[in-house]
């Protein structure tokens, strides 16, 4: 089965190398989605992605793995009615839900500047509430180490430094993974590669 892999907000496809050699040792056909939000719009990057996917599909059954944004864009781009659905999604540390910390950094400058229109969708719960939910089987995977406290942004609440656990949660019935692991390098964890491969081979 062919697997595609999406990173995240400000990183590139380099960021999923580890987790992309697992998966072909475990025998899967590997491709990547990349894009970069500092010179693309939301709005193009899910449209580019669209026609990635449908040409995915027509070689073929396919999943995604999708960390942070990345599942935020999958979400948006199966939102189209006519795309053949994958197989099964794994979302790595994706804000579900309108991540607090992204409105505390949108109103920073250089977050807007190098964020653009994708750093606004995440800080913004309108959007959220217009994002269209997954017809596909999903498995969600987050981290939990982030900081707790009377300093912590996120208050007593589990988190991975970045996205709260139940900001990832998509439905209300989700079953959330939890992973000892920071948001940025989950997807170099052994946990979380285990999960995912665990994950995909339900489908396989």
């Amino acid at each position: 089965m062919q697997i595609l892999l999406i990173h995240g907000l400000a990183r590139t496809s380099l960021s999923l190398l580890s987790l992309e050699l697992r998966l072909k040792a475990a025998g899967y056909t590997v491709q990547h989605f990349e894009y970069f939000a500092f010179v693309e719009s939301f709005d193009q990057i899910v449209q580019h992605l669209r026609q990635r996917i449908r040409q995915l599909a027509d070689q073929g059954s396919y999943s995604i793995t999708a960390h942070s944004l990345g599942g935020v864009l999958v979400r948006a781009a199966l939102g189209e009615e006519d795309l053949v659905e994958p197989i099964h999604i794994v979302m790595l540390g994706t804000p579900n839900q309108a991540p607090r910390l992204a409105s505390l950094a949108w109103k920073i400058p250089l977050f807007r500047w190098f964020t653009g229109q994708c750093g606004f969708n995440l800080s913004s719960a309108e959007f959220y509430q217009n994002l269209p939910g997954l017809r596909s089987p999903y498995t969600i995977i987050a981290g939990t180490s982030g900081p707790r406290g009377s300093l912590s942004p996120f208050g007593d609440d589990i988190n991975d430094g970045i996205v709260a656990l139940d900001e990832t949660r998509l439905a209300a019935t989700d079953k959330i993974l939890e992973v000892p692991t920071w948001h940025t390098f989950m997807m170099n964890h052994a946990s979380v590669q285990r999960l995912t491969l665990k994950a995909l081979g339900m489908v396989s």
